[in-house]
This record gives C-alpha cells, structure tokens and sequence, in this order.
C-alpha cells in the first residue's frame, strides 16, 4: 500500500509524524457506521479516536481512521441523583467543569485527565482516588456489523484497574457513543491522594478539591499541547501481598496502596524514579523531569524512539524491584491494536 496520505500528527497527543489512508470526522452513530462499512467493503483496517490521548502509533495507519465527534450533554435527575448523558465526543475535561458549574459534584477527582468522554470507559479512567466506575451508570455501544445500538450497564462493562470489557472481547466491532453518569446530590468527598488528604473534610468544598486537582495536575504532568505525550504511560503495577512484604522489607517507603482483594498497589512514578531515569532519554524520547511515569516527545521523536525507551525502563525496574511494567498507553500498528507488553518486552 502506498504512503498514507493523511497526516496524524495534529489528531493524538504525542504528536509523532505519522499518517493514514483516510481520515473521516464523525458527528453522528451513522458516520461511524459508514465508515466501517466502507473498511469492510475494501478489506481496510477500522480505528476509532477521540482525541487521541492514549495511542502510540508504532507505523502508520493502512486504513481509515474516525474522529469520533459526536457531542452533547443532557442532564435530567430522580430524588437523589443527578443523571447525565454525554456524546462519546465530548471532551474529558469540558464535561467536569460543565458539571460543577451547573451545580453537580461527584467529577471534580478526574479532572484535567485528556481526551474525550467516550474513552473513558475503555481505559476505567481515574486519579485521586476516583474511577469512572464509581461514577458510571450505562454506555451506549454501536454495533458495527448490524447497526443496531445497544445500552449496557456498569456491571457489564466488567470494570477493573484500566480495564473494562471493552480491551477484551468488545474490542473489535463496537463504538461507544454515549456515556451515562450517575453523581449523588448528597456529596460525599474523596481526600485520599496527595494533597487532597491535608484538607478539612467538614468545610471542602467541590470546586476547591477540583482547583487542587488541577493545581497537581498542571505541577508535574507537561501540556501536550506544549509537549508531545500520551500522559501516564506504564498502569501503576498491582502485585500480590507476598511480593508487596518482601519489597516493602527493602523499600520500606515505597508508596503502597492496598487493594480489597489483599493485593497491593504500586506507584509506577516511584519505582521508575528510583531507577534514576528521570531525564533519560533515548533519540527523540525522554522521561519527564517532574514525573517519571510520563514519556515525552522531546524532539521529534519517533515511535521506535518512545518503544526503545519504554523496554528499557520496564527492564531496568523489573531488574531492580522484581515487578514488570505494563503500558497503559494503546499501542496501534498498521492493521490495529497491538499488544503493548509483547511489543516492549
């Protein structure tokens, strides 16, 4: 196939020169449906994107390519809950200042996470001790093979740590198009992260947990639109109790989080820090100086650039803490999705 003739660079978050045969921005269920329909006409790769936060484009895209545009918040509520229905389009973060300033709380944890609503349950997306799950009500899935449009519940999106139904065997042949939100009027707030824990749980208000939210976001993590990144890129590594006590034994202040399944959370940042890889860099790639967890396109890097340097992180705290890093980022190659742990291991 020839050399894709629409550039992605402008269309995801690590603005890494790379290109497809076709993109189509789709405002409606029908344009998606359109486009898929032409893919299997011509035996063409299908990829759907929102803002393209969390891809790295290893080749460039032999297929088409759709911008899912479509837009819209609808809020309507029952005796105790606000109910919110949000285009898959929207972006993340409009959606959180949307809300707070209509008076309804219950986001303000996720906000300034980028990208667009409709992944978000993909990735169960969360930060300071919120995740989407605890937050969804239903997503609304097109299916592409027959057209027909389908309501599912949190239960059935399988939510787990960055994992949803829709990374196993919902991956192929379905677009979500709409997200549904369930938020309590009765507020109750989340302080468990960072410097959210140093305020008066009796007097916090949601706007002051979204204004420090926003304050630690914007103090370590670059602006993509400064500095090409996909944000976290490795999942902060879940590991068993018996692995957690003997590494805690070594590093007995390593941050750790534990799980109600009596596993143990890990923060990716800090086991990459203590690997002394902050600033390293391999060709056009680098490890952010405020935040390990971060990989940058420091200059004009390359997709094998960020890989090289994603596999020599991932070595070097698998050497040092026993504990194998996953990305969290999606990595596409020229027909779809690869596996992201195959591709750096």
């Amino acid at each position: 196939m020839s050399t894709p003739a629409f550039s992605l660079k402008k269309l995801h978050t690590f603005a890494i020169e790379t290109g497809a045969e076709k993109i189509v921005y789709a405002a409606t269920p029908q344009a998606i449906l359109a486009a898929w329909r032409e893919c299997y006409q011509h035996n063409l790769p299908f990829l759907l994107l929102g803002e393209g936060s969390n891809v790295l484009f290893l080749q460039p895209f032999s297929g088409i390519v759709v911008i899912n545009r479509i837009k819209g918040i609808a809020i309507t509520e029952s005796a105790d809950r606000w109910h919110v229905q949000v285009g898959a389009g929207e972006n993340w973060h409009h959606l959180v200042t949307y809300t707070l300033q209509q008076g309804i709380a219950g986001l303000e944890n996720l906000a300034l996470i980028p990208g667009c609503v409709g992944s978000s349950p993909i990735q169960n997306i969360g930060a300071y001790g919120v995740e989407l799950k605890d937050v969804c009500e239903w997503v609304e899935v097109l299916e592409l093979e027959s057209g027909q449009i389908h309501r599912m519940t949190a239960a059935e999106c399988q939510f787990g740590y960055r994992d949803s139904v829709f990374k196993h065997h919902l991956q192929h042949g379905y677009a979500i198009i709409n997200v549904g939100f369930s938020l309590p009027k009765r507020w109750q707030p989340v302080m468990s992260y960072g410097d959210l824990a140093k305020m008066d749980a009796a007097t916090v208000t949601p706007q002051q947990i979204f204004d420090a939210v926003c304050h630690m976001r914007r103090s370590k993590l670059p602006d993509p639109a400064i500095t090409g990144n996909a944000g976290s890129f490795f999942k902060n590594p879940v590991i068993d109790a018996e692995q957690a006590a003997s590494l805690l034994t070594a590093w007995p202040h390593a941050p750790h989080y534990p799980q109600s399944n009596g596993n143990v959370k890990l923060a990716a940042g800090w086991l990459i820090d203590h690997c002394q890889l902050k600033g390293y860099r391999i060709g056009g790639a680098a490890v952010h100086q405020q935040q390990a967890l971060v990989l940058i396109n420091a200059e004009e890097a390359t997709a094998q650039d960020v890989v090289a340097l994603a596999r020599e992180i991932r070595q070097r705290v698998g050497e040092k803490f026993n504990v194998w890093l996953e990305p969290e980022v999606r990595f596409i190659g020229a027909d779809g999705e690869k596996n992201a742990v195959e591709v750096i291991s």
